[in-house]
């Protein structure tokens, strides 16, 4: 079971961990990365402790520009090639 619920936007973003953080009852921090987070994942963990907590967070706002420059089929064009 999970320590607690916790909204993204309660988490600080740390430079040097390059992950969001959040304080564990332990001392430690719970830590989650974005990659973690584009990939759907929902559990911040504590590198010292068996304490982990569940991020509440929109997949969407990790995605960025992945989707963007996705080139859907049907609006693909032919490409005449001279050889």
């Amino acid at each position: 079971m999970s320590y607690d619920d916790v909204e993204i936007e309660d988490m600080d973003w740390n430079d040097e961990l390059k992950a969001f953080t959040y304080p564990c009852p332990c001392g430690d921090l719970f830590q989650i990365t974005k990659e973690e987070l584009k990939i759907g994942e929902e559990i911040a963990r504590c590198p010292s402790c068996s304490l982990y907590i569940t991020v509440i967070y929109n997949i969407e706002d990790f995605l960025g520009d992945s989707k963007k420059h996705v080139v859907e089929p049907s609006k693909q064009q032919p490409i005449a090639v001279a050889c």
